[in-house]
């Protein structure tokens, strides 16, 4: 299995990078990129799921975080593993403004713990 994550990098540029299935045959690294990655998609924005992403301009503009479809988002990647919680963070950037940042906490099939944020680029 192969997915492709971006990194965004602080001056708004992002770089690709490749993870696929590792030497043992687990795809853990797999489905917390490509949650990652459905994380940090508007709605829509997924070339495959119409549902998949979240609505974070209009969250933006708005001032209430997305739940619901973090909510979704978590749901459809707990299968995966042994233990799935996504939380958001509160975050300021370098203008003292609150920022979308989700905490992600996994514990994997093989017993691996996994602790991340991922900013929600805006």
């Amino acid at each position: 299995m192969r997915v492709y994550g971006r990194k965004y990098n602080t001056d708004g540029t992002y770089t690709w990078s490749e993870v696929t299935t590792d030497s043992n045959g687990y795809n853990d690294a797999v489905y917390v990129t490509a949650l990652c990655q459905v994380l940090q998609l508007q709605t829509g924005e997924s070339p495959f799921y119409a549902d998949y992403g979240i609505p974070a301009q209009p969250c933006i503009v708005s001032q209430i975080f997305p739940d619901y479809s973090v909510y979704m988002t978590q749901q459809r990647y707990s299968p995966y593993f042994t233990s799935l919680k996504v939380t958001k963070v509160n975050a300021r950037n370098q203008y003292d403004v609150q920022t979308p940042v989700y905490n992600i906490q996994v514990i994997t099939q093989q017993g691996s713990v996994i602790n991340l944020n991922v900013p929600i680029p805006t």
